[in-house]
């Protein structure tokens, strides 16, 4: 099955209507004419301590300034106007209000009333926060987190993504603020920092210089404050930086750092220039891996002394032997030691576990931490209630436990190092869009009939709409807009993934990041920062990224009945063995010597908790999804995270983007024939002096062709004719003359504008290239067609091939594509796409325009050589850009979580077959009892076990 679809890459960047090109007497037209009228509103006296919103609208029915005026004195009249300008010939509105004291829907009111409809009016205010939340473990810390956030009043939605540490708010600013979203994250127990508040591309960052004294920051903030569209200003007095938000619709950040500057006096003159922040995620996340890093070295630290002074030692003798030394009544220097070494690991280092308890119990929850808390407590305090013992004791013997609760607490930490070590690996492709576009951009200056008056170069970040940009050859083109001048062919393949530049002429659309590839163009900026192209696709993945859940999402709903079920077998245990020693039911031989009937039932009860301890569920699956990313990685296969082999081994359907994934990408001549008498080497030299000019990929492969072909018939050398009176035909090809012989080179079109005939031959040629997908390029000497190229973007090797693995796998293939249906069917044809469906979906791309799909898709997989953006957005990245790697991920996919499944398996078989025995169901018929260190040894090695289980079974069922 294949879709084809035209795809115009532009709505992305659009939510307002498009700004067309109205000519050059309008390339320096202001937002507000200068016969808008503005009145001026008493400020409030403490407004500088209010926050201030701006509101822009369109009003129909305003004839002349009068209609603005009347409208501008009714919204002056309401509390909390700070100001109101109506443009009388654009009809818009801009007002800045002050929310606690007025809302927006009274201000439509106000200007209704006034006998004026109100148009492309934001019916609700709503606003929209990021933030980044610290200390989630699981999907019940998430949903902790989610259901904080809903039940503040005036949060309208609120997704919590668990694998990006992130959630996303929407709320009602008037009814509350960022400050207590914050507020209401920390109550619930966890960290949280605001990573942007509305959008961050419409913000820009200054650093300030000349400032002498805070009367200077208040200076420049009340010149800020007065200026239309500014929203928020934040300042930073220590380290001199200022936050400025804005409405790009009305005011840019050449305006504002114009404002700063001249706020400005005879004995401080201020300086403002761009600041760039750095990324907070990537610091955080490198302070994160650190910090586990080092907490499970200093516990190892700690662990691995007493675990040779308990399970070493005391086998190898004589050189255990001074363990047993007495230092007072029964306290051995053996214990002593352990004590001391064991007691940092439980409240320094693991000191994490009980902060994540003790939030988890306010929220009425049971997570791993509650577990792992009670089980090391169980096991320390047991083990110092022994030590307390054999101090006051000169004849108890008892055994105490300290390895159990820091090796217990190290092999936590070693899977919270996995874990967060396979999240800091993850591509950082997302930021580095804003690579893509130009540090620099040279803006012209107009006057008022559109002639050249200056260039200047300045930073992308201090363009504004309306920006009249000088776009030079081989140049990126800065930001969104409309062509108004020259000519050239545009390279769109880091939106589109198309190899086939675009021809731009006066009146034709530009995206940012694109690249300009021969000629020089005038473009007017109609859109930039969060309304660009790039900005929508980023915002697009970043929203279905957040939504997503790990695969650890089963291993914290069976923790969440097992917390409680162990407690609660434990308390029974106990109970089981106390009450009925106490009433005699039990023989007391069975009582060892030195215990009463309360420690052994106490020990039994432990024991019961500790064997119990999932920390093996807990290391089943970020030690699984660590084993097959290396795996995958060492087949060209990059698997991101356990939520790519959760979803990948059910996929049924597998969509294939055409260009550069099913195909090459980069256009090939297949067929070259002559139609004349002429040479082959002449032909070839009249093509080559004809297309050596062109920009045009499908030209750059038809020279690349035509000199090896005309090597290959007895050329000796490289030289070609030079060609004369060159023209270029846009869309068809390009003419002009070698010699006394006129060329034509390229498509049918072009033949027929010169009046070529094209014969039976000739059209019987390029209808049957036609249908296989081919582009025919005709060369005509003297108004005859001499001869032809056939040029295509041909399919992979290996795409058929996978294609046929694939259906042997139960698993339908189908492409997507942009191209005519011709073309589409013959692609489909040779690789075999059959005409079927099914579900669940992977997607295989490599553009930027396919990331929506990637991420919508269940299994999103990129092709290695595709763009960043792609590769962020999937799921799956096939480094070796190998279509067989397909097959490869699916296949590693199915077999990975059949093991994680077995390891669910194990690690509770394991726990739950070990309850009973720690329980004591044998010790009445065989004396075989387990005691709390046995039993959390027994522990520590169902982890490894399911560790190295893990490790030989993917690895044995890989190769």
């Amino acid at each position: 099955m294949f879709l084809t679809f035209q795809v115009n890459v532009e709505d992305f960047a659009s939510h307002d209507k498009e700004m067309e090109a109205n000519g050059k007497d309008e390339l320096k037209k202001p937002l507000l004419q200068d016969d808008a009228v503005a009145v001026t509103v008493v400020q409030l006296s403490d407004s500088r301590n209010k926050k201030i919103r701006t509101l822009l609208f369109k009003v129909n029915g305003i004839t002349c300034a009068s209609c603005s005026n009347s409208i501008e004195s009714a919204l002056g009249k309401l509390k909390g106007i700070e100001s109101a300008t109506v443009s009388p010939l654009q009809g818009q509105a801009v007002v800045k209000y002050v929310p606690e004291l007025i809302n927006a829907k009274k201000i439509k009111e106000a200007v209704e009333d006034t006998g004026f409809l109100v148009d492309e009016f934001p019916e609700q205010d709503i606003a929209i926060c990021r933030i980044r939340i610290k200390g989630m473990a699981c999907t019940s810390c998430s949903e902790s987190v989610e259901r904080a956030l809903s039940m503040i009043d005036g949060v309208k939605k609120a997704v919590v993504g668990l694998s990006l540490e992130e959630a996303k708010v929407h709320f009602d600013p008037n009814v509350t603020s960022t400050s207590r979203i914050i507020e209401a994250v920390e109550d619930a127990g966890f960290g949280a920092a605001i990573i942007s508040s509305g959008s961050d591309l419409n913000k820009v960052h200054f650093k300030l210089e000349g400032i002498n004294s805070p009367d200077d920051f208040t200076s420049i903030q009340c010149c800020l404050d007065a200026l239309e569209g500014v929203n928020t200003v934040e300042i930073n007095q220590q380290e001199h930086r200022m936050t400025i938000s804005y409405e790009p619709d009305i005011i840019g950040p050449r305006t504002l750092m114009q404002c700063i500057q001249e706020s400005g006096h005879e004995s401080s003159t201020y300086r403002a220039s761009l600041f760039i922040p750095p990324r907070q995620r990537e610091i955080e996340k490198e302070q994160e891996i650190h910090t586990y890093r080092n907490l499970f070295f200093w516990s190892c630290l700690f662990s691995v002394p007493i675990f040779v002074f308990s399970m070493v030692l005391p086998m190898l003798p004589p050189y255990g032997n001074w363990l047993e030394y007495k230092v007072f009544n029964m306290l051995t220097v053996g214990i002593l030691l352990k004590w001391i070494l064991c007691t940092p690991v439980q409240f320094v280092i693991g000191r994490r576990f009980y902060a994540g308890s003790y939030h988890a119990l306010r929220r009425v929850s049971a997570n791993m931490d509650v577990l792992i808390a009670l089980g090391t407590n169980a096991a320390y305090f047991y083990s110092v209630y022994i030590m307390v013992k054999a101090l006051t004791s000169n004849s108890f013997e008892g055994q105490d436990f300290f390895e159990t609760s820091p090796m217990l607490i190290s092999f936590i930490l070693l899977g919270k190092y996995l874990e967060v070590l396979a999240k800091g690996k993850t591509s950082d492709a997302l930021a580095k869009l804003t690579e893509l576009s130009p540090e620099t951009a040279y803006l012209l200056t107009l006057d008022g009939a559109g002639n050249f008056i200056s260039e200047t170069e300045i930073s992308s970040q201090l363009i504004q709409k309306n920006d009249v940009l000088k776009i030079v050859p081989g140049a990126k083109v800065p930001v969104d807009g409309v062509v108004i001048n020259g000519h050239s062919y545009v390279n769109e393949s880091m939106i589109t993934g198309e190899a086939r530049p675009v021809s731009k002429m006066p009146g034709d659309k530009v995206i940012g990041g694109t690249v300009n590839e021969n000629g020089c163009v005038l473009i007017k900026a109609t859109h930039i920062g969060s309304e660009t192209a790039l900005s929508q696709i980023v915002q697009l993945v970043e929203a279905a990224q957040l939504a997503r859940a790990p695969v650890q999402k089963l291993a914290d709903q069976i923790s969440r009945f097992f917390v409680p079920t162990v407690v609660l077998t434990a308390i029974v245990t106990w109970l089981g063995w106390f009450i009925p020693g106490e009433l005699g039911v039990y023989p007391s031989s069975w009582i060892p010597k030195g215990m009463n009937v309360f420690e052994l039932a106490l020990q039994f009860g432990i024991s019961v908790l500790v064997v119990a301890c999932p920390c093996a569920l807990g290391l089943a699956t970020p030690t699984a999804i660590m084993v097959a990313t290396g795996k995958g990685a060492s087949q060209g296969v990059l698997i991101k995270g356990g939520n790519a082999l959760e979803k990948a081994h059910k996929v049924k359907l597998v969509v294939f983007d055409k260009t550069g994934t099913l195909t090459v990408g980069k256009p090939s001549v297949v067929s070259a024939v002559l139609f004349s008498n002429i040479s082959m080497k002449d032909f070839c030299d009249v093509t080559i002096s004809a297309e050596a000019n062109s920009e045009h990929p499908i030209a750059k492969a038809v020279v690349d062709h035509a000199k090896k072909l005309r090597l290959k018939h007895g050329a000796e050398n490289e030289y070609h004719p030079e060609i004369e009176n060159f023209e270029v035909h846009t869309g068809a090809g390009v003419s002009g003359e070698v010699g006394e012989r006129k060329i034509l080179v390229g498509n049918r079109r072009l033949m027929h504008a010169f009046n070529v005939p094209i014969s039976s031959e000739v059209d019987n040629y390029i209808s049957e290239h036609e249908h296989l997908a081919r582009t025919c390029v005709l060369v005509a000497v003297n108004e005859k067609i001499a001869g032809a190229f056939a040029v295509t973007d041909p399919v992979k090797p290996d795409a058929a091939r996978v294609v046929s693995f694939l259906h042997s796998m139960d698993i339908t293939s189908v492409m997507v594509t942009g191209d005519n249906w011709a073309t589409a069917r013959a692609i489909a044809s040779e690789v075999g796409i059959q005409t079927l469906k099914g579900t669940p979906v992977a997607m295989v791309g490599d553009g930027i325009n396919d990331s929506p799909a990637l991420v919508a898709a269940d299994v999103g997989m990129a092709i290695g050589a595709g763009t960043d953006v792609a590769i962020e957005a999937a799921d799956i990245v096939l480094i070796k850009s190998n279509l067989e790697d397909v097959v490869t991920a699916i296949d590693l996919s199915r077999k990975t979580m059949s093991r994680i499944r077995l390891n669910y398996v194990w690690a509770l078989g394991y726990n739950v077959l070990g309850m009973p025995v720690a329980a004591g169901v044998l010790f009445p018929f065989t004396g075989i009892r387990l005691p709390p260190w046995l039993a959390g040894a027994c522990m520590a090695a169902s982890s490894i076990s399911v560790s190295v289980l893990k490790w030989n079974v993917i690895f044995q069922n890989s190769k």
